[in-house]
């Protein structure tokens, strides 16, 4: 049995949806207002943007990564990974080294300033997280996971 949505979205009045109730959207929603609220942090600290935060998160994480893996794995688009490359570059936090075999391929990794940045940054992440986790309480935070969890999983495949 399929599960009918619980709420407003869907009234008496199938010609209409209330958007605000709607499921997609309050994702979409929730998850702007989360980003935009991280994203006061970092831009009043280091003035970065969103996607040189993303860019750096990533380089971070993998230490050595080409411009197409950060856009895979950050889901942003080439244009702005590549102004974001160029403007953490500026600021000498990251390195960029031709491929040896692909010249147009370029490996990017942090810079000394970039890691010690970097791990400024990730406390700042994970304070701001703890501090999400704590609205929702264990339980909530459990089921929230588990939700977000089920959607991707049930997406990733479409």
């Amino acid at each position: 049995m399929t599960p009918r949505p619980n709420n407003q979205a869907y009234n008496a009045n199938e010609n209409t949806l209330a958007l605000e109730s709607f499921l997609p959207y309050r994702l979409a929603r929730a998850a702007e207002m989360v980003s935009r609220q991280f994203a006061a942090n970092y831009r009043q600290r280091y003035g970065l943007s969103r996607p040189e935060w993303r860019t750096l998160a990533t380089i971070g994480q993998y230490e050595q990564v080409t411009a197409t893996e950060i856009c895979a794995h950050s889901s942003m688009h080439k244009t702005k990974v590549s102004r974001a490359i160029r403007a953490l570059e500026q600021r000498n936090w990251i390195n960029r080294e031709p491929d040896t075999q692909d010249r147009r391929i370029e490996h990017i990794s942090l810079t000394r300033e970039g890691s010690r940045h970097y791990r400024d940054l990730v406390r700042l992440a994970r304070d701001y997280e703890v501090q999400l986790l704590q609205t929702l309480g264990s339980s909530g935070a459990g089921k929230l996971e588990d939700g977000l969890t089920a959607v991707e999983s049930r997406l990733s495949g479409w």
